[in-house]
């Protein structure tokens, strides 16, 4: 008996007041339908059926490398009326999962139990006990505390608003069954549509089991409706996050105020301060030490390295035993060799800086190659575009970069080479040499600096 998903995906989402459907918005960094999508192929399905409409374009663009069959619904008539649309080639004999794509937080554990409880001839729906049921349909019992129905709130008398028991909307059945009572749906209803939860009536009344298993927690249940939803679900999804890490090692100074937007692999004795951002796949050695306020981004930081506060590290390598920040940015193509070290107010873009080498700070330095053991003084620029073309600075071993020195690019500085404080190069600077441009420096005697027309004016 195989698995089918289905992915309820078509609504509009009016209360995002956004340009962007209600499944792009992102989570974490990922549309939450990606997060959906996911938690269904953790399941490993035969299908699945992501059912769309509003912004049908735009989400097919984003998401269109997803394995998943696309299903337009050019009208939205209701959640039965979308499962309808996607299980119409489904075999008989599988199983449907019915799932939705502004509820991103499920796991795979709950999933799973639910399409077990379903087995081969049950109706199984995911409840959850709310303390404030406002909003969402409620789960009707008989005398026996059997499931025979879902009122939906508009539809729904006094005493049924005050039932507690709600509806996730998450269900799990054989396709044959429900292909039949999809056929049977009405929209004698507040809304006009065909609920998929009225199936849970047509089961009762055929004699098939209709069970209800709770959630593991109310916060997978919970459905993004608007921004407030959208930051709350943040929240709850990097705090999981947060703890996955934690439990294989890593040390969060504070897992509330920390966001992984991508992939974070750690090694041991590893610490991340607060307010990290990592986005990306991002891969820490054993014993790295990542200041507060820092943005890692696409990046490899090896054993035993230091990042101190504030430095924003995207798609660059740095090696053992360095030393980045406090206020650095190493840009993309950043090669740091072991022992390094980049201070503060130092930016880098597509460099390597050899093993021990040094820029303390307030420094540029971009399109070089920089050797092993090399200081490079406050205020240095590499002066590497000429208005239409990048080009590259080399500078070798054991080279001393005087403080606010231009390296006009093109230009090489030979092994051992020293340059003179506030030098602006433009040829090769030789080895073993000292090379310094400057003008001569003179004094005017007497004279004195210009004053105001109107003192007392600004």
């Amino acid at each position: 008996m195989g698995l089918h998903v289905v992915i309820l995906a078509a609504g509009q989402g009016k209360r995002m007041n956004s340009a962007l459907p209600k499944v792009l918005q992102p989570l974490a960094d990922r549309p939450l339908l990606k997060h959906v999508v996911e938690s269904a192929q953790a399941l490993a399905p035969e299908r699945i059926h992501v059912v769309y409409g509003h912004g049908g374009e735009q989400v097919q663009s984003a998401l269109g490398y997803l394995d998943v069959r696309w299903v337009y619904q050019a009208e939205q008539l209701g959640t039965g009326h979308a499962v309808a649309q996607a299980i119409g080639d489904v075999p008989d004999d599988a199983q449907v999962l019915v799932l939705y794509g502004d509820v991103p937080l499920m796991r795979a554990a709950t999933l799973t139990h639910l399409v077990g409880t379903a087995g081969d001839n049950a109706l199984a729906l995911l409840t959850v006990v709310l303390a404030d049921p406002s909003g969402y349909g409620r789960i009707v019992r008989n005398d026996d505390n059997r499931v025979v129905g879902i009122v939906e709130e508009k539809d729904a008398s006094a005493d049924e608003r005050h039932i507690r028991e709600t509806n996730t909307g998450l269900m799990c059945a054989q396709a044959s069954h429900l292909r039949g009572w999809l056929s049977r749906l009405t929209n004698a209803n507040a809304q006009g549509e065909y609920y998929l939860t009225d199936c849970i009536a047509l089961a009762a009344a055929d004699g098939v089991s209709v069970v209800a298993g709770q959630a593991g927690t109310v916060d997978e249940t919970q459905g993004i409706n608007n921004k407030l939803d959208l930051s709350r679900a943040e929240r709850i999804l990097q705090r999981r996050q947060a703890e996955v890490l934690m439990a294989q090692g890593l040390m969060l100074r504070d897992p509330d105020r920390f966001d992984l937007r991508g992939t974070l692999r750690v090694g041991r004795d590893t610490v991340i301060d607060i307010n990290a951002v990592i986005e990306g796949d991002v891969v820490l050695g054993d014993n790295v030490s990542i200041g507060p306020h820092c943005v890692l981004r696409h990046c490899t930081i090896d054993d035993n390295t230091q990042v101190l506060s504030h430095s924003v590290i995207e798609h660059a390598v740095v090696g053992a035993h360095c030393q980045i920040g406090p206020f650095a940015r190493l840009r993309p193509e950043t090669r740091v060799g072991d022992r390094a070290k980049i201070g503060n107010f130092v930016e880098t873009k597509k460099i390597s800086l050899g093993r021990g080498s040094k820029i303390n700070h307030l420094s540029y330095v971009g399109d070089a190659s920089v050797g092993d053991n090399v200081n490079i003084g406050a205020g240095v620029i590499t002066c590497n575009y000429d208005g239409a073309n990048k080009h590259v600075t080399t500078i070798g071993d054991d080279a001393f970069i005087g403080s606010d020195t231009q390296l006009v690019a093109p230009v090489s500085v030979g092994n051992g080479a020293t340059i003179g404080a506030g030098s602006t190069i433009t040829k090769t600077a030789p080895a073993q040499a000292l090379t310094l441009s400057r003008s001569k420096q003179f004094t005017v005697d007497g004279w004195t600096r210009p004053k105001k027309d109107n003192p007392g004016h600004s």
